[in-house]
Formats: structure tokens, sequence, C-alpha cells
């Protein structure tokens, strides 16, 4: 039995409502993605494949909202929009509605012209606006995911996305047909911090941690600045950014 054939089955038989449900199990298998009580955002929801592998991990306490310009058939615990996210105003009343998510996914993909090039390029336009909606409604830490096809514009994608993240990385699941292009960008770690490693800032050490290193806040995110006392006020240079707080070394 070929592969795809086998996907479809077994969807069929386990009641998801497309083979695709099987992408994102694999995908959070291996990256991690949902967690007890989490709130999640799917872009370009329909049919509800994802909604329904999302509802199973996240549990009663979680929040699932699904999103796509076709009617969704209801799923328990799923709160669903009928818009089109090339719409700003289907944008914004997404952000308005769910507020913060820890989770935004995007299966989105252009209709398909046979043309590659116009079909990548339409891809990488499609995540771009669901990136673009995750960094308006993740929590810092939060993970993305986005579906692209690959092509020329990829790398360029996933540079951009990398600067807002912890890091980024590139899965291909088992369940995607093998004649498919598509691969998927899962972004962990969503850095709202005010710098970034390299950056060069002065800060006031307000207070001295357990490890001995001094406290510091730069606009309310909290620096790490090793042999630092309380009190100094000193120039230092970010040596990395976590999602939370970061560490620094002074600059002597």
């Amino acid at each position: 039995m070929a592969r795809k054939d086998d996907y479809y089955n077994r969807a069929k038989q386990e009641g998801y409502r497309s083979r695709a449900a099987y992408k994102l199990k694999q995908i959070d298998a291996d990256a991690g993605l949902f967690g007890e009580g989490n709130t999640v955002v799917d872009l370009g929801a329909a049919p509800g494949g994802w909604l329904q592998v999302a509802t199973e991990e996240v549990g009663d306490s979680g929040s699932v909202v699904g999103v796509d310009r076709q009617g969704i058939e209801p799923i328990d615990g799923v709160e669903t929009v009928r818009g089109d996210m090339t719409d700003e105003e289907t944008r914004e009343e997404i952000v308005d509605r769910v507020g913060e998510a820890d989770v935004v996914v995007s299966d989105m993909a252009p209709n398909m012209t046979g043309e590659y090039s116009l079909d990548h390029a339409r891809s990488v336009h499609l995540a771009r606006m669901a990136f673009e909606t995750a960094l308006e409604l993740l929590a810092p830490g939060g993970d993305f995911v986005a579906k692209v096809f690959e092509g020329p514009d990829t790398d360029d994608l996933r540079a951009d996305i990398d600067e807002e993240f912890e890091y980024v990385r590139t899965i291909h699941p088992d369940a995607s047909r093998d004649s498919s292009s598509e691969l998927f960008m899962v972004a962990k770690g969503r850095l709202t911090a005010p710098v970034r490693e390299g950056d060069t800032v002065e800060v006031e050490i307000e207070d001295v941690g357990r490890e001995g290193d001094g406290i510091a806040k730069v606009e309310g995110y909290t620096l790490f600045v090793a042999g630092a006392e309380e009190g100094e006020t000193l120039q230092v240079r970010v040596t990395d950014v976590k999602p939370r707080f970061g560490f620094a070394e002074r600059v002597d």
C-alpha cells in the first residue's frame, strides 16, 4: 500500500478530517509544540485536522482557535473564525479575539497553478503573513509553524523568522507526500527582548543573583552580567538572549 494511501486510510479510521493531521502529530513529536492548557491558533485550518490534533494535546484547560476563508464544521472545544488571512481585517480580528497565544501554526497553501516558481512565491507570501500574525499573537517563548514550498526564497524567510525566535529548523514530515516540495518552518521560543545577541548597552546592576551574576534591567527585560557588582553602571555586551532573560558580559 502506498504511503499516501496509508495516511489517508488511517485518518478515516481514526476520525481525523484530513491526512494532514499526521503531519502536525509528527512535527509536535519532533519539536514539542503543545502543552496542557496552551492557547493555539491555527491559520488556514479547514477542514480541521490540525484543530483536532491541537485540541487533543492542549486538553480541556486549553484553547484552540481556527481561521479559514472556508467554513469549518464544528469541533468540540474549538472556536472558528471565517475570514481570509490576506485580509487585514481578518488578522486584526484574530489578534483582538485571542489576545495572546502559546502556539501559532499555519498549513496555508496557495491555489496551485502548476508553475513552480509562482506557487513557491505565493507560498512564501502566505507564510510571511502567518509569521507577521504570529509576531502579534505569541507570548514570550511561544512557538510558530508554517508550511512553505521549497525554492529560492526559503532561506530569506528562514533568516527573518530566526531573528525573532531562539532558533528555527525545517521539518519534512513522513506524512507529506513523496512528490511534495512542502516543508515546515518550526520556530521555537518567541523573543520579545529589547536587545539581541551582540548588542552593547549601558546598564545599572540592581542586584546580584544566587549564582553571583549581576542583575540588570533593560526596558523590564532581565540581563545577567557575569562579574558585576550591585550599584555598578557599566557597558555590557549581550552574549545570549532567551525569551524571558538574557546574558551579558562587561565591556572593559
